[in-house]
């Protein structure tokens, strides 16, 4: 009889049959860094404060629109040697070429996150650290991540501002986001672009040599990169207009030359003409010039299709989050993310061979590089699933580490549950049932290999197990798991022989 029961009667006592279980952290919430129009909640500025949202309708509502694009006519090569940014010319007139510069920062974000959205991305972290008006800054960036200490939430990291900085200044954020990854919070992985990745290698240098060069050795395996980067179609032609022509009077020089070239009868010339004229008129109807210049000049369609072309030209990093995101919600965070298209993406913006693939994917150094290629009749494909640390047995695949994440967040947050608990066989056998319960349901999806729940982990808590008396007396439990983590076939070898011949 219980101590409390001091009445005749029948009482009812329940008690937990079964112990507490392990619930599966998020694996695919990204924290993007960058420049947005506005940065604001009700009035409330959301300046360096990491906001969740889940679509881009909700990035627009608190982060505003696009960054205005404005471009500049120069020819090419540019009579300015300090211009150094073209690769190649972006029309011609007659035997002239010319170029188009953006005379306004390369604000990666907005579209970054359209790319994001495109390639299944969700639920993900913002933290805008400025607007349009302001130049993109390492300092800046670089803060963020101070803010985002105090989030669990956020499983990657992606900053596709950080390449507009000067490479110096990119290469340090870079590092410094591996270090807030494998360093400071452990539960998070870096996607990190290539700077330059839409050049070819050896063009202004091998973009791909510095950055291996200038990345460093700390947490590595906290990171993963790609190259190269992407022509999409998020930009459409329908966006553009007059407004995005820094100078117009460089355009009302183009137009002139072409009509100078063109074999219009005298009444479209005069059209034409009057049309030009008006374009730096402050009393014309910007859209209504628009509307006629494409309707009557194949050279203004050319710039602007220049112009949509440059905007298109993104980092793929956004898109591998999305990617991410994408694979563990239908398959599983142990899937690599990899031999996956690519949506909203035209092509690479270089083509890689098989023989350029083996240097980006092993390396002497064991800086892995992940190649996005395009496939005759498949398309666009993820073409890599390493880590930075490739030369790494353990950490070699992108797919393990973050598996391992998974696994450490999700036993350490139920494993709170126990804190202060006593330190005793019952607490013990209670917290390895929980484990196994957890750890035999991954197994079964595929998380784990092994024939059996055996092969695929191990458990060990208790005295003598993995805790001495002194460990048990000084308030310390030792836990041991041990996993048996499934890794990709990246290399897959078929052999043929030939036998001899069996009947006639």
């Amino acid at each position: 009889m219980t101590g409390a029961n001091k009445t005749p009667g029948v009482y009812i006592i329940e008690k937990n049959a079964f112990p507490n279980s392990v619930v599966e952290v998020a694996t695919a919430v990204p924290a993007f860094i960058g420049y947005t129009e506005k940065h604001e909640n009700k009035g409330s500025s959301l300046k360096n404060i990491p906001w969740r949202i889940t679509c881009m309708a909700e990035f627009i509502h608190f982060f505003g629109g696009a960054p205005h694009a404005e471009y500049g006519i120069d020819r090419f090569p540019s009579e300015d040697p300090a211009i150094q940014n073209a690769v190649a010319s972006d029309f011609t007139i007659g035997q002239q070429a010319f170029q188009l510069l953006n005379k306004n920062p390369g604000y990666y974000l907005y579209y970054s996150m359209m790319l994001f959205f495109e390639n299944g991305g969700a639920a993900c972290y913002l933290v805008s650290v400025g607007d349009y008006d302001q130049q993109i800054e390492k300092l800046a960036l670089e803060n963020a991540f101070a803010a985002l200490l105090k989030e669990q939430e956020p499983t990657m990291l992606v900053i596709p501002d950080a390449m507009s900085l000067k490479e110096e200044d990119c290469i340090a954020l870079q590092q410094a986001s591996l270090m807030h990854c494998g360093a400071q919070m452990k539960n998070r992985v870096a996607l990190l672009d290539i700077y330059n990745g839409y050049k070819i290698r050896g063009t202004d240098g091998d973009c791909i040599t510095r950055f291996r060069d200038e990345i460093g050795t700390n947490c590595l395996d906290f990171g993963a990169a790609y190259y190269p980067w992407l022509n999409t179609s998020i930009v459409q032609l329908a966006d553009l207009g007059l407004s995005n022509f820094a100078d117009l009077t460089g355009l009302k020089n183009a137009l002139k030359a072409e009509l100078a070239q063109s074999a219009l009868s005298a009444e479209k010339h005069t059209s034409y003409n009057a049309i030009i004229e008006n374009i730096d008129s402050a009393q014309a109807d910007p859209a209504q010039l628009h509307q006629a210049l494409c309707v009557i000049s194949p050279l203004y369609i050319s710039i602007l299709n220049a112009m949509q072309t440059k905007l298109n030209l993104l980092p793929p990093a956004a898109a591998m989050a999305g990617v991410y995101t994408m694979v563990d919600n239908t398959r599983g965070v142990w899937k690599a993310p990899a031999n996956v298209s690519l949506n909203a993406v035209v092509t690479p913006a270089l083509n890689i061979t098989h023989d350029e693939q083996e240097d980006l994917n092993v390396s002497s150094t064991g800086k892995s590089i992940n190649a996005i290629r395009l496939f005759s009749g498949e398309g666009t494909l993820v073409w890599g699933a390493r880590t930075l640390d490739g030369n790494s047995l353990d950490w070699r695949y992108i797919n393990v580490r973050r598996t391992m994440i998974m696994l450490e967040q999700s036993i350490r947050l139920t494993c709170m549950a126990f804190v202060f608990e006593p330190n005793v066989a019952t607490t013990w056998v209670t917290i390895k049932s929980m484990l196994r319960n957890f750890l035999t349901g991954i197994w079964k999806r595929g998380g784990l290999a092994g024939a059996v729940p055996e092969d695929a982990f191990s458990i060990y808590v208790g005295l003598n197990e993995t805790m001495t008396p002194e460990d048990i007396l000084e308030g310390i439990m030792r836990i041991t798991v041990l996993v048996a983590l499934s890794r990709p076939a990246e290399f897959i070898e078929i052999t043929f022989q030939q036998q001899m011949q069996k009947s006639s």
